[in-house]
């Protein structure tokens, strides 16, 4: 598929591909033992492992979002295809129906063209018209089709609470953070855009700093790892 023209060529910090890798590697890696591991309801780090994983899953879609970006690599093609990869590893997310939708939601910020936004300011009714915009049927075939041969190898439980439980909670982690508070009420500057107050580990745990929603769309060609210096210099 071609992209648009809002790929802007230009140099990227070559650890954004070190960065993008390790996200998707710590996600594999973790995933991996977290499926055979024969853990107990009554066991806190049980608790710990779904949140490190519904952060990780998070992480793969903060790295398809910076490469819808173009910030991954300055090579077109790798970062088009990480971002491809990031995207689908999320519960067969398609990076090719994100792309065009992230880009209307940078155009058309809190309007009726904002396919991120809904008027209602309601977090249920807006979490449902978000979900709506970027869940498909196919998404939930593949889902559905890869749970049940996942099944005959690996422990049902196990995979409901590290694979799924996890990606579920992410989305709420990704729409709170990164478009509820950011994007409710009334903002009069030029990006319609709130931030929340300076805490660069707070910003990062909870969405790896896209709490600094104003920096992000301010400057939307500094990738998440950097948005920080942004928020240090506003």
């Amino acid at each position: 598929m071609q992209t648009t023209s809002t790929y802007i060529e230009r140099k990227i910090d070559p650890k954004g591909i070190l960065i993008a890798s390790t996200v998707i590697i710590l996600w594999a890696i973790s995933l991996f033992f977290l499926l055979q591991w024969d853990f107990s309801w009554y066991n806190p780090l049980t608790y710990l492992a779904v949140l490190v994983q519904m952060h990780l899953y998070t992480g793969l879609f903060i790295t398809a979002h910076d490469a819808m970006h173009g910030i991954v690599s300055s090579n077109r093609k790798i970062n088009h295809t990480i971002g491809w990869i990031s995207a689908i590893l999320f519960s067969y997310n398609f990076y090719w129906k994100l792309y065009p939708k992230h880009h209307e939601h940078h155009r058309f910020v809190a309007t009726d063209k904002d396919p991120d936004y809904h008027h209602s300011g309601n977090f249920f009714i807006w979490y449902l018209s978000f979900i709506r915009q970027y869940v498909t049927i196919w998404q939930m075939l593949l889902m559905a089709v890869t749970f049940n041969i996942l099944k005959l190898y690996l422990p049902t439980e196990n995979l409901i609470v590290f694979w799924m439980l996890p990606a579920i909670l992410s989305t709420l982690q990704l729409f709170y953070f990164g478009t509820y508070l950011p994007h409710r009420g009334e903002s009069n500057n030029k990006h319609h855009s709130q931030s929340q107050s300076k805490n660069h580990i707070w910003a990062f745990l909870s969405c790896y700093f896209f709490g600094y929603h104003f920096e992000h769309h301010d400057s939307p060609g500094t990738p998440w790892w950097r948005l920080w210096r942004v928020k240090e210099n506003s």
